[in-house]
């Protein structure tokens, strides 16, 4: 049965969508089953990993709706070993549509996931970067939720608010969910305010924290616009090793 993680930081730019694609991506290359969910109305989890949506194209949209079941939207192997539930642009009114509704409007998801689990080793989540119903469907739905946190300016902005939506999900509605992990990205080795930031993350995180830190590198930003992840795209580059060691990280902590 599928380990399902969620990717969540309702602050945009941290690299929750990159950390999506390429743990998705690295746990594939080592052999695992793979489902990756994009629930983010700006499908970049989509495009980044080479799938082209139109306007014929069924999406989470179609799910979220009550439209489709999750297997009639899933695209079977868009890379080996991973599958993709895409997100499209009218994924955007999916929040202001399940608030007029008035029961189950914070299960649809894990509903849905629950009928593929079995079919899965992970199941990677691509959350929007808000904390409205889609958020919480999927930290509903998952056993935990993993934080892509950036080394820069104001990075734990937000993340008190996060973590008391995920209190809030706990209570309520997945009394089962922990934190994955908190993941630091764009990190640059020559600046102090990196490192303070840094500190910073692991005060507050303690051994959540892995040990790879992502660094700003161009090649990553350049790989999710060629819809490639970072292990194609640049395979021995600082990129490709450190979200390699993030990889293993996961898979260790998960009995792998």
């Amino acid at each position: 049965m599928a380990k399902v993680i969620s990717i969540s930081n309702q602050k945009g730019g941290v690299g929750k969508t990159t950390t999506s694609v390429n743990l998705a991506c690295g746990l594939a290359l080592q052999g695992k089953k793979v489902l990756l969910i994009d629930t983010d109305p700006q499908f970049n989890a989509t495009t980044g990993v080479g799938y082209e949506i139109d306007s014929n194209s069924m999406s989470m949209y179609h799910v979220f709706v009550g439209e489709k079941t999750i297997k009639d939207v899933i695209i079977k192997e868009i890379k080996q070993n991973i599958d993709l539930a895409p997100s499209s642009i009218d994924v955007a009114a999916v929040d202001l549509i399940l608030l007029e509704q008035k029961h189950s409007n914070q299960n649809i998801l894990k509903e849905q996931i629950d009928s593929v689990r079995n079919n899965y080793d992970f199941i990677i989540i691509d959350c929007p970067p808000s904390l409205g119903l889609i958020n919480r469907n999927g930290l509903a739905s998952s056993d935990t939720v993993l934080i892509p946190i950036q080394a820069e300016h104001y990075a734990m902005h937000g993340v008190a608010q996060l973590l008391r939506t995920i209190k809030k999900v706990k209570e309520t509605l997945n009394p089962s969910l922990t934190i994955e992990g908190v993941l630091v990205t764009m990190f640059d080795s020559r600046t102090k305010l990196a490192h303070d930031v840094l500190e910073e993350i692991m005060k507050t995180f303690g051994p959540k924290v892995y040990k790879a830190v992502i660094p700003r590198n161009i090649k990553i930003s350049e790989s999710s616009i060629e819809g490639k992840s970072i292990f194609e795209y640049d395979k021995s580059g600082l990129g490709s090793i450190a979200y390699s060691d993030f990889v293993k990280e996961v898979l260790k902590e998960n009995g792998n």
